[in-house]
């Protein structure tokens, strides 16, 4: 949920917000040491079946949002200037170089030679400007909202882009990572939402609704070539059902193991386990607007009756959060100082607030487990809160919750990079409301230097945690089984795209 504060829209956040839900079983498990790949050699025509959670409703990713569609997509079949590695650093793509003017607001790209689209038709770079323009001045545009600040976008010849900003941003070109950066032919009549026409690695062959995508290689694929013949994502929402279909061989690959269930893969000897960080942050949010959760004595003393290791340990997802920004994001610092576990204390701080008995309701989406919830109710017992429970349908989270903040406390899991914008924009459902933190924040985007950024939002980050604006109950990870015949299998961030030109599968 990267998008600006002032123009985020509730429709792309509740696909967001949905895509996250089904990943809530992700893992802590440290990652098992890759076993030796196959001696056979790599087929090049082999298939690869991965089996996926969330299936897309449509293939528009232009006007769609959600990571159920970013997942597959971006890299694969459509791609932008540039992109971002697992790591969450940002390369070139579609573009050879870019170079930044040192006062961060102009930025000049130069387009690889030999780009076609799907079709054949060569890419140019007004392609690029058309797909931009779009992107700035259509409202109903996937980054939209994060294209506010661009000025005007140039073509000085077919294979250079100049993109001018009305003020430096610091998250420009990771939003050009993203559905905002992605390039598009001009004056296409393609239908997205059933088909495609990109220039990525791989081609869309066919989709079978309700069961499996299936993409073919790109023989004329502008760069180095797929590794693959074909992918075939098989959307299999039961977490028990995946984890039988890799046993039986239907699955070279599946992602979002439930913990509960990986013994099941790793008994058997024949998958490599892997632990991949992720940008997720299991976030009990306060309504800092609403009494009692508007006395940071109480929203501290939640924070303080929560025992983070034991509730990582009993979800099995990820490591502990005490903070805003996850590893994987500028500005990240340890902050478990903030609000180690002390029941005692928080049993104090509830007295001096006069709430020594107190009675809280959660709202919770009905698609995420239950552990979260009883262990919030186990741990509030002990110091004399009693936590109701309230599972509602993802409709009534998003209008109840999101849009009305009519709530006390809620759980979601924010799956976006780079949010920290929510705690700088009063009227996000939080309710939090700091002018330091706006002011640290808005430096930070305009800050040129990236360290010196970082530095910004470290420091607002430590003020959100330190006035306890929301609890983070973990930072997610991601479990992932492949069988020995396959390599290269991205490990990191892989909930929100899968990068699978470089995944050989050996013969079998």
């Amino acid at each position: 949920m990267s998008a600006s504060p002032t123009r985020r829209t509730a429709g792309s956040a509740a696909l967001g917000l949905l895509a996250a839900g089904v990943f809530a079983l992700s893992a802590c498990t440290p990652a098992a040491e890759p076993t030796p790949t196959a001696s056979a050699p790599a087929d090049p025509d082999a298939t690869l079946t991965v089996g996926l959670v969330l299936e897309p409703t449509n293939l528009d990713i232009r006007h769609t949002s959600g990571a159920a569609l970013e997942q597959v997509l971006v890299d694969n079949i459509y791609e932008g200037l540039v992109t971002r590695t697992q790591e969450n650093d940002i390369e070139e793509r579609l573009a050879s170089a870019y170079e930044v003017s040192a006062d961060g607001l102009t930025y000049d790209f130069t387009l690889n030679e030999g780009v076609t689209f799907h079709d054949g038709t060569p890419l140019t770079s007004a392609d690029v400007v058309a797909s931009y323009e779009t992107t700035r001045t259509d409202a109903s545009v996937q980054g939209n909202a994060e294209f506010a600040g661009v000025a005007s976008i140039e073509a000085p010849d077919a294979q250079t882009v100049r993109i001018t900003l009305t003020q430096p941003d610091q998250n420009f070109l990771f939003t050009l990572t993203g559905p905002a950066g992605l390039v598009f032919k001009n004056g296409d009549t393609t239908d997205l939402k059933n088909d495609e026409n990109g220039t990525g690695p791989f081609v869309l062959d066919r989709w079978a609704k309700g069961s499996a995508i299936t993409f073919d290689r790109y023989d004329e694929y502008w760069g180095d070539k797929a590794t693959i013949g074909e992918v075939v994502f098989e959307y299999i929402p039961d977490f028990t059902a995946g984890v039988n279909a890799a046993l039986d061989g239907t699955l070279d690959v599946l992602t979002a193991v439930d913990p509960n269930l990986v013994s099941q893969l790793e008994d058997t000897g024949d998958f490599t386990i892997t632990t991949g960080r992720t940008t997720d942050k299991a976030t009990l949010a306060f309504n800092n607007r609403k009494a009692p959760l508007d006395d940071v004595r109480v929203r501290e003393a939640l924070r303080l009756a929560v025992d983070h290791e034991a509730l990582v340990e009993a979800i099995g997802a990820g490591q502990t959060l005490y903070g805003p920004i996850p590893e994987l994001d500028p500005g990240y610092e340890d902050l478990s100082d903030v609000a180690p576990y002390d029941p005692a204390r928080a049993k104090t701080l509830l007295k001096e607030a006069g709430h020594e008995k107190l009675d809280l309701t959660l709202t919770i989406p009905s698609f995420y487990g239950t552990t979260a919830a009883q262990v919030l109710v186990s741990d509030y017992a002990k110091v004399g809160v009693s936590l109701e429970v309230k599972r509602v349908e993802f409709p009534t989270w998003l209008e109840d919750v999101y849009t009305n903040h009519d709530y006390e406390l809620s759980f979601v899991l924010h799956v976006e990079p780079r949010d920290f914008v929510n705690f700088a924009n009063p009227d996000y459902y939080f309710g939090y409301d700091d002018a330091e933190v706006q002011k640290l924040y808005a430096q930070s985007q305009t800050e040129t230097d990236p360290k010196k950024s970082a530095e910004l939002l470290k420091k607002a980050a430590r003020i959100v945690s330190e006035d306890h604006a929301a609890d983070w109950l973990y930072n997610g990870a991601t479990l992932t089984a492949h069988t020995a015949a396959v390599s290269g299998f991205p490990t990191d961030s892989i909930n929100s795209r899968i990068d699978l030109a470089g995944v050989t599968k050996s013969a079998e």
